[in-house]
Formats: C-alpha cells, sequence, structure tokens
C-alpha cells in the first residue's frame, strides 16, 4: 500500500468513494482505539489506501501483530458506542491553540502539543477552510468526509505495521504505520482475507525460491535479479513465443548497449528531469580526475551534469533513444515505412528499496520493447497491430479478464512535450483503437507520458487481482526532438510518427505476475520440466533412459529421478516441483514398453505407449494449451 505524497486538494477529498470514505473512518476509529491503550501516542495522518487504509503515529511502545487483538478489542468498543462523526469549522487561530494544548489526534488535552498537526496545519492554503472532526472524545484535525458513526465500521481488521518517515522523508522522525481495512460487512471482510491468504501462498518470491526461478543476492544488489537455470527457460519460451508473433507482424530484431551519452538522454528529456529514478550518470575517468584535482564538491559535479557542463553516461532507463539512433542512421523513404524495430533490452530505474519486491518490482528489467516509425495516416493500423499482440499474448496465457486504461495530459500541466493538435490526433487515435479492442477503458488525465498519450493494459488474475502490464504510447514528440525524418513521394522531408509498445512490459514483472497467477503450476509449454520419469527401482533405470532421450529427441523437457525412493516418495517431490507430467515404469511398464501417466492436476491417467504419450506431449507444447 503506497502512500500519495501529494497533498489532495478539498475537492478531490470530497470525492472520496463509500468504501473510502469508510475507510478513512474507520482509520479514526483505529486511532481513537490506539489513543485508549497508549495516551502518550502522536498521531501525524491517516488516509484511505488501495484495499484499506493507515495511521502513521509516534510512540514509545514499539506496536507489534501480539497488539493487535487488544487494538481490535478497544476499536469494537468505540464501534459499539456508535459515536457519531461530527464536523467542526475553526480558523486557524483556533485549530492552532488546539494543537498548541496537545487536544488534537488525542482524547484530551496533554503537557505535550501535537506536533505532528501543528505542522499539517501550516500546510493548509490560507483560503482553504480547517475542520477538525471528533468522535467521542477524539477530536483529529482532518478535512473528511466521513461516515455518519463509527457504528457503520463494524468489519474491519488490523493487517500489519510497519515503519514510515513522516511525509516520506528521510530527514523527518521515523513513524509506525498501522495497516487496517475495513468493508460494508463481514462477508466482504471475510472474502478479502481470504483473498490475501491465496495470495500468501502464490507469492511468487516463496514460489521463486521452491522452483529454483530466480535469485536476488545482497552482493549482486537490491532490484537486480539473477535468473536461475528454471526461471531462465520460461523466460526464454515468453521470448520464443512472442518472437513468432514478431516475425510474423514484420518487425526487425535490433541490440543495444546498456549504457549511453547523458547528451542522447538529454536530447530525449529524460535526463536530468527525472534524475530521481535513474541511477547515477557515470564520469569518464579524465574528466573525473580533473575535477577531483580542481577540488570540485559533490554538489557542483552533479550541477556540473545536470547543466551539460560536462557530459557522461546513464545506465539507460529507456530503450527509446537507442533505437531512435538506430532508425536515423539510415535514409528512409515513404516506401520503406512503417520501420518496426523490437529488442528485449534490458533498462534500469532506481526505484526507492522499500518498494523494490521479488520481481515484480525491481531496478533492472528487460522489456519486450518495440519502437514503430510510420507515417501519419499509419498510426491507427499499427496500434492496432499491437493490440493483435498483446489479445494474443492474454488469451494464450488464459488472462482474459483485463481492461485498458488510457493515460491522456493534463491540459493544466507543463510537463507534457509537443504541439498540443499532435496530442489532440494521438490521443483520439488510441481511444478509437481501445474502442475496435472491445474491452471495457478508462481515461484518466495526467497519466500520459511527457512525450505521448498511453494505453496501459490491466490485467486480473485467477484470485481477483489486477496488475498492469502491457502498454502502448503514440509519439509525435520524441521525433520532432531528435529532428527525425523519412522522404515523401513529394521528395520532401516529413516528421514521422513514433509508436512505442511493450505487451509483456517488463520480463521480470510478468513473469512474477504468471508465477502467482499460476501458483507456479505453468501450463507444460512453459514448465521448467515437463516430464519426470519415476522408476520404482533401480532395475528399470536403464529403460527409464530410453524414455527420456526419446521425449528429449521429440524436444520434450524431461528428467529421470534416480534417487533411491519409493516411488510414493518420488511422486511427492515431483508434485512439489509442480512438473506437469510423471512418468511412472516398473516391470509391467517396462515388458509392454509402455508408460504409466500421471498428471500434476489430473492424477494417474493410465498406461500408454511412449510413442503415443511422446506425439500427444508434443502437440500440447506446440499449440501451447493451458
Amino acid at each position: 500500500m503506497a502512500e500519495n505524497s501529494e497533498r489532495k486538494t478539498l475537492d478531490e477529498r470530497a470525492q472520496m468513494s463509500d468504501i473510502e470514505r469508510l475507510r478513512h473512518s474507520c482509520a479514526h476509529v483505529m486511532a481513537t482505539a490506539i489513543a485508549k491503550l497508549w495516551p502518550d501516542a502522536e498521531f501525524a495522518y491517516g488516509p484511505p489506501v488501495e484495499n484499506g487504509f493507515y495511521y502513521d503515529v509516534d510512540l514509545k511502545h514499539r506496536i507489534t501483530p501480539e497488539d493487535f487483538p487488544k487494538i481490535e478489542k478497544e476499536m469494537k468498543a468505540v464501534v459499539k458506542a456508535n459515536q457519531t462523526f461530527e464536523k467542526e469549522l475553526l480558523s486557524r487561530a483556533e485549530a492552532m491553540a488546539l494543537a498548541e494544548s496537545g487536544r488534537l489526534g488525542a482524547l484530551a488535552e496533554r503537557e505535550q502539543p501535537s506536533r505532528f498537526k501543528i505542522d499539517l496545519l501550516n500546510d493548509i492554503p490560507e483560503d482553504e477552510e480547517i475542520s477538525v472532526y471528533k468522535n467521542g472524545d477524539f477530536w483529529d484535525l482532518c478535512a473528511g468526509p466521513h461516515v455518519g458513526r463509527t457504528g457503520n465500521c463494524k468489519a474491519h481488521k488490523i493487517m500489519s505495521v510497519a515503519s514510515a518517515f513522516y511525509k516520506g522523508d528521510a530527514a523527518n522522525p521515523q513513524l509506525q504505520r498501522v495497516y487496517g481495512t475495513c468493508f460494508k460487512n463481514r462477508i466482504l471482510l471475510d472474502e478479502h482475507l481470504e483473498k490475501l491468504e491465496e495470495a500468501k501462498k502464490r507469492d511468487h518470491r516463496r514460489i521463486g525460491k521452491d522452483l529454483k526461478l530466480f535469485h536476488i543476492d545482497e552482493a549482486v544488489g537490491q532490484g537486480l535479479v539473477l535468473w536461475l537455470p528454471n526461471g531462465a527457460i520460461v523466460r526464454q519460451e515468453l521470448q520464443n513465443f512472442i518472437g513468432e508473433q514478431l516475425n510474423r507482424q514484420g518487425y526487425q530484431q535490433v541490440f543495444t548497449p546498456h549504457i549511453g551519452k547523458l547528451d542522447l538522454y538529454r536530447t530525449s528529456g529524460h535526463f536530468p528531469y527525472y534524475s530521481d529514478s535513474q541511477f547515477t550518470p557515470i564520469v569518464e575517468r579524465d574528466a573525473l580526475n580533473k575535477l577531483a584535482d580542481e577540488g570540485c564538491a559533490c554538489g557542483e559535479l552533479s550541477n556540473q551534469l545536470n547543466d551539460g557542463i560536462i557530459d557522461g553516461f546513464l545506465l539507460k532507463p529507456m530503450n527509446c533513444p537507442h533505437h531512435i539512433k538506430i532508425f536515423q542512421s539510415q535514409h528512409h523513404s515513404y516506401r520503406d515505412m512503417p520501420v518496426r524495430l523490437a529488442e528485449f533490452g534490458t533498462v534500469y530505474r532506481w526505484e526507492q528499496s522499500g518498494e523494490l519486491n521479488g520481481m515484480t518490482r525491481v531496478r533492472g528489467f528487460t522489456q519486450d520493447d518495440a519502437h514503430l516509425f510510420c507515417i501519419d495516416d499509419q498510426v491507427q493500423e499499427e496500434i492496432a497491430g499491437c493490440l493483435e499482440l498483446v489479445r494474443i499474448i492474454f488469451e494464450t496465457l488464459g488472462m482474459k479478464d483485463y481492461r485498458v486504461r488510457i493515460g491522456l495530459r493534463d491540459p493544466n500541466s507543463d510537463k507534457y512535450a509537443g504541439d498540443p493538435a499532435n496530442w489532440d490526433r494521438a490521443e483520439n487515435a488510441l481511444r478509437e483503437a481501445a474502442k475496435e479492442l472491445g474491452s471495457p477503458y478508462t481515461e484518466e488525465l495526467g497519466e500520459a507520458a511527457f512525450y505521448g498519450p498511453k494505453m496501459d493494459f490491466v490485467v486480473k488474475d485467477v484470485i481477483g487481482r489486477e496488475w498492469q502490464l502491457g502498454t502502448v504510447q503514440v509519439d509525435y514528440s520524441l521525433p520532432e526532438r531528435f529532428n527525425l525524418s523519412y522522404i515523401g513521394p513529394d521528395n520532401q522531408p516529413h516528421r514521422p510518427v513514433m509508436i512505442h509498445r511493450a505487451p509483456f512490459g517488463s520480463m521480470e514483472r510478468f513473469v512474477g505476475v504468471l508465477i502467482e497467477h499460476f501458483a507456479g503450476k505453468f501450463p507444460t509449454w512453459l514448465a521448467p520440466e515437463q516430464v519426470r520419469i519415476l522408476p520404482i527401482s533401480e532395475k528399470y533405470l536403464d529403460y527409464a533412459s530410453e524414455v527420456e532421450n526419446e521425449l528429449k529427441a521429440a524436444g520434450v523437457r524431461a528428467s529421470v529421478d534416480h534417487h533411491n525412493e519409493k516411488i510414493g516418495a518420488k511422486i511427492r517431490l515431483a508434485q512439489l516441483a509442480k512438473v506437469s507430467y510423471m512418468l511412472v515404469i516398473g516391470e509391467r511398464e517396462q515388458e509392454s514398453k509402455q508408460i504409466s501417466i500421471r498428471h500434476r492436476d489430473r492424477g494417474d491417467e493410465g498406461a500408454m505407449d511412449v510413442s503415443a504419450f511422446r506425439d500427444r506431449i508434443v502437440e500440447e507444447i506446440k499449440t501451447r494449451a493451458l
């Protein structure tokens, strides 16, 4: 659950949904309970967030999960009292007097002032009303809105506790962030808790370790994924799959380096404006030594890099500037258009350590990236081709429940580059494409990339969680920044339109999502180990090897379990490894030249000739059956 660090306006707060209003109210109920248990608690703020709420509190007592039952007991008492949430408008002086007396975020006046409330009061614009909400004896500085009474917050639960810096700034005090959730009724709460329990079982970090798919090592660095052999198989199969589709659609494969000169990213607009989310630039050794000899301080070095006084290199945060340079390296006629360049390119972003999460939030990731350079009247058709690719991927993987989110520019913001008329054309092209796709779609102001509007694909997995995966973006800005051109039928240079697209998005994130979607039980074509042959004893090892060789010759990933274990133990080990098929071999199978088939999910499927099973599984793999 991420904090939204930007302060919401009163109008934005008034637009809270019913469930957000309920959860915001329950945050006050939880704060009331904590204040009863620990009167010295000093509260910062408690907003609703995705799937729940939190409240940040400064408290000598370290809250642990062992404290949750007694906090919930006090919350139930507040709910049972059915206290009214009363709003009272105050002048700034009145509110400040209450804060100075320690009354805000508390059950009574205290010796110490409500220091966080004082700070928050100072953040409130002069022309904005100031209000206090009261429920029982608990008074809190709050703009609202709330439900009518605490009795509406019956279906609640404390979920976790973590550390968080006040206002997300490491220079500020570190507080305890207590998370909770609340629903309209107990049935919805229980369903949510069951879903969370199922999510724990499917956690890709645990399954990834059990199945030896990936590893993250502190010696390598946080957020930098090491793909183990089993995980590499899954990734390579996905790359082969999309590679077939790219060949069919006329893409050209390219490769680009992992770094580029800062001037490249200055031209694209990625540096220094997005430097907070990028790795620190690399300065050439000679230049660095010269600056060191001159006594250049780190701050001055940073300023010179940002101002372009000295150059350097950057671990690439995006592949697009490199692909632009590939396009620009050749002369293009309108007859060559569109030019479709594709790459599984690794990029690097500086994510905060607290936001890293296994494979789904990393610092180095590989995109199934492509950039299409086309004529203006080809845009609609090219977007349609991108959407066809997305549809094929999702349907092949059984992820048919998805929606489209169109990110538009905010007309009131100056962060967007380019001609407004081009933006209008690009946004309309995405709208039309979304309509043709036939999936539900929403439009979100202010969510466009700085160089163009985008279309994100939000997929719902088998337990109802949503993941943002693939993206398509239309860009009139970067071709302008890099002065790209092609020769038109009039023998004059014309500006191409650029389309960015990545159906998987990040390979790391996509595989992490797939691990959880399938709970590690990949369809046979993706499974690292498709067949494990289980001889009942050593007497049948030679025949088991014959079966293994025949399957491997047909391209099946098969192995023989050579352990001196009973067959039941071998089956259990194969089940834990989530192998698609187990082939049991004993005396009967050896004499009849057959195998006894056991499927991971369907169980015993009886005996079959080896050649018949080989043909069956090869067809299952070829068709990428689920």
